[in-house]
């Protein structure tokens, strides 16, 4: 029943983001409040406001955060396969693509999974490479049948590329923002 439907399991990804986003939100907040408490900055923010009000208002920050970038990395993500789908599939009718739409639940029940894993930030980072890697096994068995060999190949190829390159790039940002933030710091005193 729910493979059949379409529009049925065409929320499931807006599910998986809210459940991942949640959990994320829940761990970093908790991280925030740590630092804030080690900084002494956390006291005067409880003199304001009370503590369930700025550890709610954190954890929502959080999610807010964490909601727009899985919903960008699944926009980023839908649109390799389908512009991989264009490239090595066999047939265009999208007929594929709608077999691997049923795939989004393999999310919903990480998702789930994450709630269960909320105050370890390794088990949650399990539970999500786990549950894409569960996913793109799907997508390429469900795929395979429109796929020839070398089709197939450059599905995987392609992908495991974007991502490993798109990932680099990220730290390699990150990596750089850091350091001229911390060498300015540490030349301004």
């Amino acid at each position: 029943m729910l493979g059949k439907n379409t529009y049925l399991t065409g929320y499931f990804p807006l599910f998986a983001i809210i459940l991942y986003s949640a959990s994320f939100g829940f761990l970093t907040e908790e991280y925030l409040v740590s630092q804030l408490q080690r900084l002494g900055i956390y006291q005067g923010m409880t003199e304001l406001f009370s503590i369930s009000t700025v550890q709610v208002s954190l954890w929502f920050i959080m999610c807010l955060f964490f909601f727009m970038l899985f919903a960008a990395l699944k926009l980023i993500s839908d649109t390799l396969i389908e512009l991989s789908l264009f490239f090595f599939s066999k047939e265009s009718e999208g007929h594929t693509l709608n077999q691997v739409r049923s795939g989004s639940s393999i999310f919903l029940v990480g998702g789930l999974c994450s709630i269960l894993f909320i105050k370890s930030g390794i088990l949650l980072l399990v539970s999500f490479t786990l549950a894409c890697f569960i996913y793109f096994c799907f997508f390429i068995y469900k795929a395979s049948e429109k796929l020839s060999i070398a089709g197939m190949f450059g599905v995987v190829f392609m992908n495991l590329l974007f991502w490993v390159f798109f990932t680099s790039g990220v730290v390699y940002a990150f990596l750089k923002v850091y350091g001229a933030l911390m060498s300015g710091i540490l030349s301004g005193t």
